[in-house]
């Protein structure tokens, strides 16, 4: 377990959001009764084809923001499936605006928030989508603000993006505690040089590639403790 020394100094704690504040699959699973037996297989393929292609755009030089991404991939998944009712396209791509978050988020929120820590996300998602699940979350009081990808035009993990925690926050990058489920995303935080908690929500390994995260955990329930401001 984690250290909380590894916090000190820490003033503001920043949020990836999909897979981390919001859970992607229960957009899938609130159409479970019209998708089946594929419903499972659909999400995971839709979730791996998301991440997928923005690694590709950002490789390609030919980005398009994570809505078109979303939908792209969502139309590759359905697709394998043999998936060809529009209008059950439709109302999942569209139940991606109003995902569930996980049991954790909230009341860790609530505590970070009461402990005068600054609350920001830091996505891939369009500020339009991050904005719905916030506020669709019922957590628009506790998030300080919302930092997107569409600022820099290219995807995580390009260094460019963690940059704008340091730019538009105003903070040195050890002041600031990235939290991730997404290991690659912790990776990436890391090569940046942010303070970064790797919530390993999914019992994954460890990736092979360098500037590893300073933390591992595997709930958010874990650092109002950590950063001393558990009541």
């Amino acid at each position: 377990m984690c250290q909380q020394s590894f916090f000190t100094g820490v003033k503001a704690c920043m949020f990836d959001a999909y897979g981390t504040l919001f859970d992607f699959n229960s957009a899938v699973s609130r159409h479970r009764g019209r998708l089946g037996s594929a419903a499972d297989s659909v999400s995971a393929l839709w979730r791996t084809k998301q991440l997928e292609y923005t690694w590709l755009r950002s490789l390609m030089g030919r980005h398009a923001d994570f809505w078109q991404v979303t939908q792209d991939a969502l139309d590759y998944a359905l697709e394998a499936a043999a998936v060809s009712d529009l209008e059950l396209r439709n109302a999942i791509v569209n139940t991606y605006l109003e995902l569930d978050c996980y049991p954790d988020v909230k009341g860790t929120l609530e505590k970070l928030k009461a402990g005068g820590l600054q609350l920001v996300i830091l996505s891939n998602g369009t500020p339009a989508m991050l904005e719905a699940a916030v506020k669709s979350s019922g957590l628009t009081d506790l998030i300080n603000g919302i930092l997107s990808v569409e600022e820099v035009g290219i995807y995580k993990p390009d260094p460019r993006v963690y940059g704008l925690a340091v730019d538009r926050l105003g903070l040195q990058a050890k002041q600031i505690a990235f939290m991730s489920a997404n290991s690659w995303d912790a990776v990436g935080a890391a090569n940046y040089g942010l303070r970064v908690a790797w919530v390993n929500r999914f019992g994954q390994r460890r990736e092979r590639l360098p500037s590893q995260p300073d933390l591992e955990i595997n709930s958010l329930a874990y650092l109002p403790t950590l950063l001393g401001v558990d009541a």
